[in-house]
């Protein structure tokens, strides 16, 4: 089975390799970058590279289209124009569905079959050389079939990306937006305006910019994201996430009345209705909003301490994303803060630190300690 990855970058890149982890599967890397597709080669995440779209698909069974959201309508035109095989696949990686399913239909006149996908797991980290093959792994990869898809082309689809070890789950194109619209675009949207008001404010007072740390910045965390790119999102998502963002404006609006009128059992209840949904999410699955795997350690204020950390965890093969001394340390027990590029590096740390006499905290028990406090 020939493959096309086009786009070979976090994405792109990791598919790649998941993919190459079969025996049966050649895999076409194409990027106009050359700098990515020399890494991909040597990586081995590809068998061969190419950055003309033609060459790569030709002979492709199935295409993956991993570019923005901005570039994918105009490579689904190039496509269309190309002379793919028949019966070949083409899939894309984008986190909105709806306009490009509908975009991508005059590919089935070619005789060839598009399922929009969208892979529910990423990085904080862009590039192929932070692709790894177990990017996907437990993560929700969604496929977004249409009513007239043919099945035979989902399960081909669904067998082949079973090498990625993602949990392949099939949606609805419309509903796929709703639901991420709610629980990853439009938290990027309120992140960012959060972020601006104190940007704002501290324009006022520097102590806004001094203290908006430890909580403050861990929730708005999401505000870094790629600008461009989200500005691509929320423009082909618009419709979706103006519903959403006109019932979050109703949502501060009530919450805004109960705090003029001074009804506390109002506002308890707003609190108590988030409280408890929140708890009800499993904490550790994979979700639309990129995971972050970090311990919290308690350490003496003594010289040469974080390095005996770094270097203990360097020993056992441990890579550290990043390390944080925290100044601010509301609803936060512990001096640093450890980020780690995956789950299995945090369980080992964890076990690790504690078995070398050091107190270690999570933030969800941190949390749950906290509950009923003040």
């Amino acid at each position: 089975m020939r493959v096309a990855v086009v786009g070979v970058g976090l994405i792109g890149g990791s598919l790649a390799l998941a993919l190459k982890q079969r025996p049966d599967v050649v895999v076409i890397g194409c990027d106009s970058n050359p700098a990515s597709l020399r890494t991909a080669l040597a990586r081995g995440a590809v068998d061969e590279v190419t950055d003309r779209l033609e060459e790569a698909v030709c002979e492709s069974d199935v295409v993956f289209l991993s570019a923005p959201v901005s570039e994918l309508y105009a490579l689904v035109d190039r496509l269309a124009e190309l002379p793919l095989p028949p019966g070949a696949i083409v899939t894309d990686t984008g986190s909105t569905k709806a306009g490009i399913v509908r975009a991508a239909r005059k590919l089935a006149a070619r005789g060839v079959t598009f399922i929009g996908g969208h892979p529910m797991a990423g990085s904080h980290k862009s590039g192929v050389e932070a692709a790894r093959a177990d990017l996907f792994e437990n993560a929700y990869y969604v496929l977004t079939p249409e009513e007239d898809t043919p099945a035979g082309a989902v399960a081909a689809l669904s067998d082949l990306l079973a090498a990625t070890r993602a949990k392949v789950v099939t949606m609805d194109p419309m509903a796929h937006d709703r639901v991420v619209g709610a629980i990853s675009h439009l938290p990027h949207v309120v992140a960012a305006a959060l972020v601006n008001l104190v940007a704002d404010l501290g324009a006022e007072d520097a102590w806004y910019e001094r203290l908006a740390a430890g909580g403050f910045r861990d929730l708005t965390r999401i505000a870094s994201s790629n600008p461009s790119m989200w500005r691509d999102i929320v423009l082909d998502n618009r419709s979706v996430l103006l519903d959403h963002l006109r019932r979050w404006q109703d949502a501060l609006a009530a919450v805004v009345a109960h705090v003029e009128a001074g009804d506390a059992a109002a506002i308890e209840r707003f609190f108590c209705a988030a409280r408890t949904f929140r708890d009800r999410l499993p904490e550790r699955r994979p979700g639309a909003l990129p995971a972050v795997h970090e311990l919290f350690v308690d350490v003496p204020d003594r010289p040469g301490v974080i390095g005996r950390v770094a270097t203990l965890l360097g020993e056992h093969g441990i890579n550290l994303v990043n390390i944080e001394v925290l100044e601010i340390r509301e609803d936060i027990f512990g001096v640093l803060r450890l980020v780690f590029q995956r789950e299995a590096d945090r369980v080992r740390a964890r076990a690790l630190l504690e078995g070398a006499g050091y107190t270690v905290h999570e933030r969800e028990a941190l949390a749950h300690a906290g509950k009923g406090e003040r």
